[in-house]
């Protein structure tokens, strides 16, 4: 047996692979941050073996409180994935069990989302006659920043900012805008139309290139969490944040969605923007009209269960979505969407997937289509 890791966004320790049985394996902290809970690797020689995998380290990860529950996803072509059912957690350790079908068989932690598809979608939408590609600046390690711009500003169109995968390994979210992008570039959808007459988007596809091809989990090439980045970014260390910061500044912003990821809780929703201070009855009232657009146009969204008020403390308006309802006054959210599966819609095959989160990124445009409308 074999397995590798040194490939884009791969990610794992191993510590023992002689017995199919015991598998001893440890989760790779980011490249300069002790964050650790993104895996990615491929396992070779074991077609029709029974393996038993144990992640020694699970207690040690960012989110510990994600394991119950969750389900690793695996792969035979890095296209079509899906839960491990033999996944558990035992004595603080994750235990995977799994007898693959083939020889040649990748586990990861959700499905990944390679680089080479992310310059791709750069490249499709390059393409449209309704989008054009802007890079924003570049990145600790001098990758392109680049953001999709729909639409061309003119009086009275409103500035929507959307950002995804400020965390790596937050893969689904960038699933997420591929969904909002093949919908809101399509000629034929009405509800895409409308936007596109009244608003102008820009939409950043992924904040954090460095840390996603290092297969990192929260940072990026410095070690900076870009969500705890946003009140005074650092041009050296935090360069994703300061050049998206200036582009927003200039365009203005009337709409801001940060998309993210949840390790622990088994929903998809929103965090909103109640406690910034200077939210207004205005921005709450235009703040609950898009909710419940969403809510409308996808069941798999809610707003029962969410994060608790003053779970950010002092770090609030260092984050994307509080900063900009600060700076701008305007509507700013955190969408957040499950690792594990949403438990109001369960998929026992899949859980949570990439296919889900393109169908969210899609349904999120009827939402976007009740705020400009009304703003």
């Amino acid at each position: 047996m074999k397995i590798s890791h040194n490939f884009d966004a791969g990610a794992i320790e191993v510590v023992s692979l002689d017995d199919p049985q015991d598998i001893r394996l440890r989760l790779r902290p980011d490249n300069a941050a002790d964050f650790r809970q993104w895996f990615y690797f491929r396992l070779q020689g074991a077609a029709g073996r029974a393996l038993r995998m144990t992640f020694e380290n699970a207690a040690d990860a960012a989110y510990p409180d994600g394991w119950p529950g969750y389900r690793c996803v695996a792969s035979y072509d890095r296209r079509n994935w899906f839960r491990v059912h033999g996944t558990t957690v035992e004595d603080g350790q994750l235990v995977v069990e799994h007898t693959p079908e083939r020889d040649s068989v990748y586990y990861a932690y959700f499905e990944p989302y390679s680089h080479e598809r992310h310059l791709d979608l750069l490249g499709w939408a390059e393409m449209s006659p309704f989008a054009e590609v802007e890079n924003v600046g570049t990145t600790v390690e001098g990758r392109d920043l680049d953001s999709i711009v729909v639409g061309r500003p003119a009086p009275g169109r409103k500035a929507v900012w959307i950002i995804a995968r400020q965390h790596p390994g937050e893969t689904m979210t960038e699933w997420f805008i591929e969904g909002l992008l093949e919908r809101l570039l399509d000629a034929a959808d009405p509800v895409a139309r409308r936007i596109r007459e009244q608003a102008v988007l820009y939409i950043v596809p992924n904040m954090n290139p460095d840390g996603a091809i290092r297969g990192n989990l929260r940072t990026n090439a410095a070690g900076r969490n870009l969500n705890r980045e946003w009140r005074a970014p650092d041009a050296t260390a935090s360069p994703e944040v300061f050049h998206v910061r200036q582009a927003m500044e200039a365009s203005g912003c009337e709409l801001f969605l940060d998309i993210h990821g949840d390790e622990s809780l088994p929903y998809v929703f929103f965090s909103t923007a109640e406690e910034v201070p200077g939210f207004t009855p205005e921005m709450a009232a235009q703040q609950a009209r898009l909710i419940a657009a969403l809510a409308a146009a996808s069941p798999d969204f809610q707003t029962e269960h969410g994060y608790q008020p003053g779970r950010f403390g002092e770090e609030l308006l260092t984050l994307a979505s509080k900063w900009v309802a600060h700076r701008f006054g305007c509507v700013s959210l955190t969408l957040e969407m499950p690792f594990k599966d949403n438990a109001n819609l369960p998929d026992g095959q899949t859980g949570w997937s990439s296919a889900r989160s393109k169908r969210l990124g899609a349904a999120m445009l009827n939402a976007i289509l009740a705020h400009v409308e009304r703003a």
